[in-house]
């Protein structure tokens, strides 16, 4: 699979486009586009590489990862796959924008259409990403595996030298802690990991030098 990645709104969310290179079958993960101009660059991505979105993930519920998810169910037909233990946080999403003081963005609840759990696999075309659960940023944060690509995409679980912070609603550290190292840190070291803000990493480097694990 090929992975794509673009940085929207206030807050810098990576979102990404994973697809598979002979289907041309995308999964959209985390669309965080805030204004007609980001979801101008998304749209004008996906008609250049030719894809056909055929999913909707986030990784979790928190508002600066959804704030694109209206446009792409509109846009390109799709549900939202998300995990059922964030669907409170989808319902709040109102409250999550007075919390950041946000206006102009969508404040609508966020409806998960299908639910997403540990062991499962999406495909795309004749490969797939496994979920992996990960809790303690948000109650049903996930990860995205790519067994045979090596990479992992982490929401704001991971991050390089980081993990996500766990003082927002439904957040535990010592979860998180458990989690990342039990699921992840257990993956390849090789493992490329795309975290929901900033650069990149790999699992091996983490395990080496990351002062939160």
């Amino acid at each position: 699979m090929k992975i794509a990645r673009a940085e929207y709104n206030l807050f810098g969310v990576n979102t990404y486009i994973v697809w598979n290179p002979d289907s041309c079958e995308a999964a959209v993960i985390d669309p965080g586009m805030q204004n007609p101009d980001e979801c101008a660059h998304f749209k004008q991505v996906v008609e250049r590489m030719e894809l056909q979105i055929t999913h909707l993930i986030n990784t979790h519920l928190h508002i600066d990862h959804t704030l694109g998810d209206e446009f792409v169910e509109s846009m390109y037909g799709v549900g939202l796959m998300a995990n059922d233990a964030d669907a409170a946080l989808g319902a709040s999403r109102g409250s999550q924008a007075a919390m950041f003081h946000l206006r102009g963005v969508p404040d609508t609840p966020v409806t998960i259409d299908i639910n997403i759990k540990n062991g499962d696999k999406i495909f795309l075309g004749d490969e797939y990403l496994q979920v992996i659960e990960v809790p303690g940023h948000s109650p049903g944060s996930v990860a995205l595996y790519s067994p045979v690509d090596k990479f992992v995409i982490t929401g704001d679980a991971l991050f390089k030298g980081s993990i996500g912070r766990t003082d927002l609603p439904g957040g535990d550290h010592g979860t998180l802690v458990k989690a990342v190292t039990n699921e992840l840190l257990t993956l390849p070291d090789e493992t490329v990991v795309y975290p929901g803000h900033g650069p990149s990493t790999t699992i091996g480097a983490e395990k080496i030098s990351n002062p939160y694990l």
